[in-house]
């Protein structure tokens, strides 16, 4: 299956969406937060990334979906920084403080050029939502080069409906977190109230752009959505709503990651709820509202290290 982002270069319609996306940053409202900042002129907003994107590391990941990770593993580009800042991020140093190294589109076209020479699977955006504008200019300069491989856009599900639409016909594979189902919860964790109605609408419209997830005969994502839902402690992330709507408002056959991973990071310690591991029977309860809401497609590989 030949990457939708091919046409979009051969149309001219990449290059317009890249010009588009970039004017925004002159008053930035590329997350839902719509800081309103000039990051061309080096202004910050919630991101705290200005005219330059930061990469803290790339290469190929085997601890991702097994759709992705197949034989040479899923090419991760990380972005240092985020648009939602949760305070128990598992990547504190980088989604906080920014650890990285300042990369130019020039620099992103060769690291995503590498991963296909190396025999990754496909180009794995991880929290890519605020530099949006600078991976399309990548792609204006990946593409005549070669660059041939599905582009997977690993978010925190917090996107605005304007965002998405550059990335129409440019991403293969969404895979957003769904994090939260309370309003409360979502202020309390990443100061993002309208944060469980900001994701609804995300996760409808990248169905709408992708629709269920197809693998190829290899096992292989190529195109679609997959979701990742992180149980949490004492349920706060509000599970079993969310896996009724995922089955009810996107679709039945969503390929779904329920993690049990988590683990207390960051500021978490300081907060009573979140400061432990998630149980083992709260996420043998996680999959049986998933199964119970009618979804069926669940990532496997951490049902089997548990079993």
């Amino acid at each position: 299956m030949e990457p939708s982002y091919l046409k979009e270069f051969e149309s001219g319609s990449l290059e317009e969406k890249a010009e588009a996306a970039w004017e925004i940053l002159r008053k930035c409202r590329f997350c839902p937060r719509e800081c309103g900042v000039n990051r061309l002129e080096g202004e910050l907003g919630f991101c705290k990334t200005g005219q330059t994107a930061l990469v803290s590391s790339f290469g190929p990941h085997f601890g991702e979906e097994d759709p992705l990770v197949g034989q040479h593993g899923s090419g991760t580009i990380f972005f240092s920084f985020c648009n939602l800042g949760c305070i128990f991020c598992q990547n504190y140093e980088l989604s906080h403080y920014g650890e990285g190294q300042k990369t130019s589109p020039e620099i992103l076209a060769r690291q995503m050029l590498h991963l296909q020479a190396i025999g990754c699977h496909n180009i794995n955006w991880v929290t890519p939502t605020h530099v949006v504008p600078f991976l399309l200019k990548a792609l204006l300069i990946a593409i005549p080069q070669g660059l041939c491989l599905p582009v997977v856009y690993n978010c925190g599900g917090y996107e605005t409906l304007e965002s998405l639409l550059f990335l129409e016909n440019i991403v293969d594979i969404f895979m957003p977190d769904f994090k939260f189902w309370d309003q409360q919860v979502s202020q309390d964790l990443t100061q993002a109230p309208d944060y469980p109605q900001v994701a609804r609408k995300a996760v409808k419209e990248m169905y709408r752009q992708v629709k269920d997830l197809i693998l190829d005969n290899r096992g292989i994502a190529q195109k679609g959505l997959l979701v990742r839902h992180l149980v949490m402690p004492n349920n706060l992330a509000g599970t079993e709503e969310i896996m009724k709507f995922l089955a009810r408002n996107i679709s039945p056959n969503t390929y779904v990651n329920i993690m049990d991973q988590y683990r207390p990071c960051g500021q978490a310690m300081e907060h009573q709820q979140i400061n432990r591991q998630v149980l083992s029977e709260e996420w043998e309860q996680a999959l049986k509202w998933a199964v119970e809401a009618g979804l069926s497609r669940l990532d496997q590989r951490r049902r089997r290290r548990r079993g």
